[in-house]
């Protein structure tokens, strides 16, 4: 699917502004207003993210009562606990947090719940553990907004909360149901006009540090040096990349490539990095090994890794969570296998809307990854739900597009608790109503999808000709990284393509071979991942078309410009 050409009347002033005022090409500079960039301010903004352009952390709804609340505690000398979820949004937030308020203040600790245990959100344990222990205050990142009884609970026992979350709220009566906090952080809240909405966890956590500085006229440096786990957190939560993420994540990024904490430079080693890290290294190179560590054992272990401060302690818990890391694997793999093996045996499975899946031994911790596999084969909204504590419970992935929040709070009679995104969500329902929930979510999704959301796309940015690919042009393509959600690596889309000589298959899978355009001189390496099958209808001398992304391949110390094949077309 190609995206609109820019061809407006505004639209053709601004391509040619850009092109006079940056000196590129219109082409480029097509691409630039394709993404909503018009003018030269813009185009400065968005090349050249600043940290000033960081919005001020007092527009969000009740930042000023959390201060208060904050202010009040160190004053007070109470014991604060900084409570967070077992992901890698919720234990980066708990890193941050209680990292940068260890450095001035003692009486702070943390608490992760057990994935398998307490399950998602404030839990019954974690109340009594801060009780028994004698906290007055807790500050939840990443979980809370939903958590009216919990919250309840624990201001009757004398403990007040701040939330920092980023979930929807839920809807009451009379619009949004808040807990009972002395501070509710998320600018998700209906009455909260924040600027921005598209924060992670971490992201309001540091947002909250961010006023604090600010009232307390710490230097904002000192906060700036944790920008590393809230990249990580923006990363692996798969949130847009844009706006005051796109800020953070950049500078971030910075960070981990720069001057990593120990834990984290532990990680990347594990992981095999040599390079500078990008978004998509982080996404599937660090986010799945912080996540192991809450999927087969339990999360502290991850935020240990975040906050050591030795090498060696740091590459201690490396080393276990990428063990963690390789049985997740595992498990994964068996159960896609299963998963996949439960719909193809059923020809109504097979041609629904939806794949709504049970199993009583499937493991809690990989159900997510599950359902995102699901996805690859039959591109539809996917359920995965296994038995915890004698209920079921579900994790939801979507395509893009469509909300499935949207499509699970429609079927909230048959849950007993669910939270989440557009494209993710977690659900609790007794195992009695499987069956009619499958049957009410079919129902529900097939009222709300469209045949091109469940149909999986390639999303091309421009046609272009190979003449256009040349080292500025791909040095202008990288400084529009960081690329994520809504900002997308730039995917192209070329026709009259031959391939030169005879294709290389690797590992039996994967293509690589030589292409031409027409019969231009411009030939370049293209590379397909799992595109071995096309070897022999290439190979027949007739054109062809493909899209791609261009990357730099670095190699025995030379740098060349390589096409990453996402589709081709005979």
């Amino acid at each position: 699917m190609t995206k609109p050409f820019p061809n407006s009347p505004a639209q053709r002033v601004a391509i040619e502004s850009l092109t006079q005022s940056l000196n590129i090409s219109p082409f480029l500079a097509s691409l630039l207003v394709q993404r909503g960039i018009h003018t030269f301010e813009e185009a400065r903004s968005f090349f050249r993210p600043e940290l000033g352009h960081l919005h001020d952390p007092f527009l969000m709804k009740d930042m000023d009562r959390a201060i208060e609340r904050l202010k009040l505690a160190f004053l007070r000398q109470e014991k604060i606990l900084v409570y967070g979820d077992y992901d890698v949004d919720g234990t980066t937030s708990v890193a941050l947090f209680y990292g940068f308020l260890k450095t001035f203040y003692p009486h702070v600790d943390y608490y992760i719940p057990d994935r398998y245990k307490e399950g998602y959100g404030v839990s019954k344990a974690g109340i009594d553990w801060a009780v028994a222990n004698e906290f007055t205050l807790i500050v939840s990142l990443d979980c809370g907004i939903k958590s009216i009884d919990r919250v309840t609970e624990a201001w009757e026992l004398g403990i007040d909360f701040i939330i920092c979350d980023h979930h929807r709220p839920g809807r009451g009566t009379d619009g949004d149901e808040l807990p009972p906090a002395a501070a509710v952080l998320d600018p998700k809240r209906s009455d909260c006009d924040y600027p921005y909405k598209e924060l992670t966890g971490c992201g309001v956590g540091f947002k909250l540090l961010q006023a604090y500085c600010i009232f307390e006229n710490i230097p904002l440096e000192t906060l700036f040096g944790y920008l590393d786990l809230v990249a990580i957190s923006i990363a692996s939560d798969i949130v847009p990349i844009t706006g005051e993420n796109r800020v953070m994540a950049h500078y971030g990024l910075k960070v981990l490539n720069q001057s990593p904490r120990p834990g984290v430079k532990a990680l990347i080693k594990v992981a095999g990095f040599t390079r500078e890290l990008d978004i998509t290294n982080v996404v599937f190179g660090l986010g799945p090994r912080i996540n192991a560590a809450g999927r087969i054992q339990h999360a502290r272990a991850a935020v240990q890794l975040m906050l050591s401060h030795s090498e060696e302690e740091a590459d201690q818990f490396a080393l276990e969570i990428n063990k963690h890391n390789a049985s997740r694997r595992e498990f994964d793999t068996t159960m896609t296998e299963q998963a996949l093996s439960m719909i193809r045996r059923n020809e109504t499975m097979v041609k629904a809307k939806t794949t709504v899946l049970y199993d009583a031994t499937w493991h809690k911790g990989v159900i997510g990854i599950v359902a995102s596999r699901c996805i690859e084969h039959f591109h539809r909204p996917t359920i995965i739900l296994t038995q915890s504590h004698n209920k079921a419970a579900g994790s939801a992935r979507s395509v893009p597009g469509f909300d499935v929040y949207e499509a699970i709070e429609e079927c909230a009679d048959l849950l007993e608790q669910f939270g989440g995104h557009t494209f993710a969500a977690g659900m609790t329902l007794p195992i009695d109503n499987i069956e009619a929930f499958r049957r009410k979510f079919e129902e529900v999704v097939a009222r709300r999808i469209s045949e091109e959301h469940l149909t999986p796309l390639v999303e091309i940015d421009l046609p272009m000709d190979f003449s256009e690919i040349e080292p500025k042009m791909v040095r202008i393509l990288k400084q529009m990284a960081p690329f994520g959600p809504q900002n997308m690596c730039p995917v192209f889309m070329t026709d009259d393509v031959y391939m030169v000589g005879l294709p290389t298959i690797m590992k039996e899978k994967h293509l690589k071979m030589t292409v031409r355009q027409g019969r231009s001189g411009h030939t370049f390496t293209a590379v397909g991942f799992g595109f071995a099958h096309w070897a022999d209808q290439l190979s027949t001398g007739e054109p062809f078309s493909i899209c791609y992304q261009v990357e730099e391949n670095h190699y025995g110390g030379n740098i060349s410009l390589q096409l990453m094949l996402r589709d081709i077309k005979c």
